[in-house]
């Protein structure tokens, strides 16, 4: 890994349903592959209202169709909720989706695929954690996403304010007991703003993923490695000129518009489902949301969407 030309085959696979919900936008998107089905959990936008849904199909084709579920219709309920990221708790034999509701929260389920199976919400912590209190400035605490190894479990989160911040327990002990968080990396706000995503992708490496706003005021993503979690990391791919995702390594289809410029918040396809969040670096493909370039407005009312892009230069 270290160079990165993607193409994004279609437009847009996932959008808003037309339906009495009225959302502006989905986002946030976190994805396994089970049991022969796609399992899609992400974000509802609608003036500042944020909430959950879900939706499943077999095959990508389909996505465009497929039903959605609004989880507040499950345990989770009603109220903030949102950037969902799903795996499956392989020790508890419990799925686990992760969210933000002001706090980093939980709910659990035996079942991926009966929605209304999730639990009311429980959290990690009590409250805000110090560190984050010290160094949030204007910035606000977001984007929670879990990943596991053979002994324990790390929480990772930032704050829209240059700061990733990390936080563990033990695998024998998760959900609970998790620690007072350390600045695992720090920049500028807009180069380290949000939507990390941590991965497995050999014996004893890691991939690490930032969303950035760049230099254009689009969105884009940084990478770097390391050979433990809790490690130093390596940037990898960390420049506007030479970045993990970006509009400057994405093809579109010949004779298409670039529907989008924004390639934000989502999730690799994993190789499996469980707490160590494997991917298989010979075939990246990534889960995004991205928007009209033109469109505008209040954050809250963006039109995201969500689509699929595909690593071409795969070196394996």
């Amino acid at each position: 890994m270290g160079y990165f030309v993607y193409s994004t085959d279609h437009g847009p696979l996932i959008s808003p349903k037309n339906d009495s919900r009225n959302l502006a936008g989905v986002k946030d998107p976190s994805v396994v592959y089970h049991n022969g089905r796609w399992h899609v959990f992400a974000t509802t936008a609608k003036s500042g209202n944020w909430g959950l849904f879900y939706t499943n199909f077999t095959d990508w084709s389909q996505a465009a169709s497929a039903p959605f579920f609004y989880l507040d219709q499950s345990g989770i309920g009603t109220g903030y909720r949102a950037a969902p990221q799903i795996l499956y708790f392989a020790p508890q034999k419990l799925w686990y989706l992760i969210y933000q509701n002001n706090n980093a929260a939980y709910s659990t389920n035996p079942d991926i695929s009966n929605p209304r199976g999730w639990t009311a919400p429980k959290t990690f912590y009590s409250r805000t954690p110090r560190i984050i209190e010290q160094n949030i400035g204007s910035g606000y605490w977001v984007d929670m996403w879990v990943i596991c190894d053979a002994s324990l479990c790390h929480l990772f989160s930032s704050d829209d304010n240059g700061h990733l911040y990390r936080s563990q327990t033990t695998l024998a002990n998760f959900p609970n007991g998790f620690n007072e968080p350390v600045i695992a990396l720090q920049d500028t706000k807009n180069m380290l703003f949000e939507a990390s995503n941590v991965y497995r992708y050999a014996d004893n490496g890691y991939l690490l993923l930032v969303e950035a706003i760049g230099s254009d005021g689009k969105r884009w993503f940084r990478s770097w490695t390391s050979s433990s979690i809790s490690g130093s990391w390596k940037a990898l791919a960390a420049e506007e000129s030479n970045a993990f995702m970006r509009s400057n390594n994405v093809a579109f289809p010949s004779g298409t518009a670039q529907w989008t410029r924004d390639f934000s918040h989502g999730e690799l396809i994993r190789s499996g489902s469980d707490q160590e969040l494997r991917i298989n670096p010979c075939k990246l493909e990534y889960l995004y949301q991205g928007m009209d370039p033109n469109a505008g407005g209040n954050y809250g009312d963006l039109p995201w969407k969500l689509a699929l892009l595909t690593q071409t230069n795969s070196p394996c």
